[in-house]
């Protein structure tokens, strides 16, 4: 059994407030809309090789236009918009709120880490399928675990693992996975689709794995046409082959999708979840071409069709304009339940989710505070395994303290050798055919992602979820995590919701970002996220959480080796800078233990080292453009 440090024991005070009661009425119910989604093929494990992880041509190694603001080369022309879309200005332009945290304590040993491994990290993505990758920040979570097989993807590669850490399978490309030709092909030049946002579950109903991720179609040279679609892969034995269906979300009326305001648009972020009946995904849309935000869109199979594999399943959206008392849905996050027993059977079955409603998505507004949360519900889903399913989706806030928009994470100083190439003029020519313009560069601090909900859980009759916020702890404003338990319910056909209990959790002079809750069956649970700051290089971390009382002491699961030193934390590559990370963490109950996945450093190196041959790779441990990595650990709660 591994042992390993608390860094916040008794001394942590979790802020605990009354139930709020039921409100007397939910907002208005979105109107639905059907159509069919057809199953398109099958994927599977497939083996490849491995490429060298250099810089193939400095202009091809990050794609153009996929994210925005978020990444590419200062150089770059004005492409379409994609992925991990946001309006949310730059952090340092903002004044945090100020609202008590749990905070500081003694050290001491922890007996309940079971194992931990290290999962896939950016060389293995870079260098996967030959080497035909882009480098990419951040990595996104997905995590699903059962049958005793451990199931990781992340942007842009999937493995699965025994319990032990050993492979069961290599490490593939999601364009390989998925049967797409490579997102770019570094012998001819022509690009392939973009994956993006891999999310993951098991279900305990019909034993299946479910991965989704998020499609964007491109021209042979590379420019996104404004197509694209969630690929969603089911099966059994994840080492095996997977059907795989693909829905269309531009929403301009192609292939059956309704016809929206600004669009085509893009199917941004996609999270899903599973009550008895049936399976959900949930999106972000924005404009394609545009700035402009529609609304979270909600996506309603019946699983058992999915599960049996038929070729054609019926599908019904929601869209959640207006719908949260004249606001916009945003980040709409469907609840998922550790076993049969947890679900909801009550109003003919009833899927849970939450969702936040600080964001300029949601208010139209750059306040980024809000003193309540969104429960909805999805009812009548038994009717998802009929022709004609008669659903209803409703929501209702509920009161919590103030949370707002978190500032940037500083992380522990330390050897940052991209950064401290890109200011040696040798070193920068070498790597991008001329000296930096921008530079100095210097250390970044890492994204602490908005006030978006992150992933939720159903179980007891209760929902969890944590979202990340500003704290005020130690005597200064950082990054933390404000946490949830709600209790719904349903009379007289409305939806009401009670606050359990509610707390924001910190650490003095370090940040907490990116949370994901995972709660077993007994109400015994764990909250996993990554901790920065003055003493901490970036670490897989997490707190006890019990289904009463909330988050407790934070724990190592393993700490940081050195700091964040990728592409999007650069003038030279991203300007302005935003130093990617997250964006989201990721939990899976496995009987009465968790495992739980998070983003860390696991490597550290000098320049010099950075510099030796072959360059940017410092011993096989990172690549030149990044390090990112992922920690799998398994919890007893």
């Amino acid at each position: 059994m591994l042992r390993t440090r608390s860094l916040v024991a008794g001394a942590a005070l979790a802020i605990i407030l009354a139930p709020l009661g039921v409100p007397a009425s939910a907002s208005a119910a979105p109107a639905a809309s059907p159509r069919i989604v057809h199953k398109v093929g099958t994927a599977s494990y497939k083996v490849a090789g491995t490429g060298s992880g250099l810089p193939a041509s400095i202009a091809t190694e990050v794609r153009q236009g996929e994210a925005g603001p978020d990444a590419g080369f200062a150089a770059a022309t004005a492409a379409p918009a994609g992925a991990h879309r946001s309006l949310a200005p730059s952090r340092r332009a903002l004044s945090a709120s100020k609202s008590a945290a749990s905070a500081a304590g003694t050290v001491h040993t922890n007996p309940r880490l079971l194992r931990g491994f290290d999962g896939l990290n950016h060389r293995d993505q870079r260098t996967a399928n030959n080497g035909n990758q882009f480098s990419l920040e951040p990595p996104d979570q997905a995590l699903c675990v059962g049958n005793g097989h451990v199931v990781e993807a992340v942007n842009d590669a999937f493995r699965v693992y025994n319990p032990d850490g050993s492979g069961q399978t290599g490490v593939v490309d999601l364009n390989t996975f998925f049967g797409y030709p490579p997102t770019i092909n570094r012998t001819t030049g022509v690009f392939g689709p973009s994956i993006t946002d891999p999310s993951c579950l098991y279900d305990p109903t019909t034993r299946q794995f479910f991965l989704t991720v998020l499609t964007l179609e491109s021209t042979a040279a590379g420019q996104l046409t404004g197509d694209n679609h969630l690929d969603i892969a089911v099966t059994a034995d994840p080492t095996g082959t997977w059907n795989i269906y693909r829905l269309d979300v531009t929403d301009d009326g192609t292939n059956g999708t309704p016809v929206h305001p600004f669009c085509p648009c893009i199917g941004d972020y996609p999270h899903i979840g599973v009550d008895a009946n049936g399976f959900y995904l949930t999106t972000n849309e924005y404009s394609f071409f545009g700035t402009e935000f529609n609304s979270a869109q909600v996506y309603a199979f019946s699983k058992r069709a999915l599960a049996r594999g038929d070729a054609d399943v019926l599908v019904t959206q929601f869209d959640t304009t207006a719908a949260d008392q004249g606001l916009n849905g945003f980040t709409v996050w469907p609840a998922q339940s550790p076993s049969t027993r947890d679900y909801d059977q009550d109003q003919n079955g009833t899927a849970y989710f939450l969702s936040s409603n600080a964001a300029e998505e949601a208010t139209g507004t750059q306040d980024y505070v809000s003193t309540s949360i969104v429960t909805w519900s999805l009812t009548n889903t038994r009717s998802l395994d009929r022709a004609r399913p008669d659903l209803r989706l409703q929501n209702t806030r509920v009161g919590v303290r103030k949370y707002s928009l978190p500032p940037l994470s500083n992380q522990k100083p330390g050897p940052f050798p991209l950064g401290q190439c890109l200011n040696d003029d040798p070193c920068a020519t070498f790597l991008l055919g001329a000296p930096d313009p921008d530079k100095p560069e210097v250390e970044s601090p890492l994204d602490s992602n908005d006030t978006r909900m992150q992933q939720v859980t159903y179980t007891d009759g209760k929902l969890y979820g944590a979202l990340d916020t500003a704290i005020a702890v130690g005597g200064a404003t950082k990054a933390g995590v404000g946490w949830y338990i709600v209790r719904p319910q349903i009379r007289h056909g409305v939806l009401g919701a009670g606050l359990a209990a509610q707390g924001q959790l910190g650490l003095a002079g370090n940040n907490l970002t990116y949370p994901a809750i995972g709660v077993n069956a007994d109400g015994h649970g764990v909250m996993s996220f990554t901790l920065a700051g003055d003493g901490y290089f970036p670490s897989a971390a997490y707190s006890a959480f019990d289904g009463r009382t909330g988050a407790g002491a934070i724990y190592l699961a393993k700490a940081g080796a050195g700091p964040q030193d990728g592409f999007t934390g650069y003038k030279a590559f991203n300007n302005p800078t935003r130093p990617r990370w997250g964006d989201y963490g990721a939990t899976a109950v496995d009987g009465a233990n968790i495992w739980v996945a998070a983003e860390y450093i696991a490597q550290t190196c000098t320049l010099a080292q950075y510099e030796a041959t072959p360059f940017g790779s410092c011993g096989g441990t990172r690549t030149a453009l990044a390090n990112w990595a992922t920690r799998i650990s398994l919890i007893q709660p």
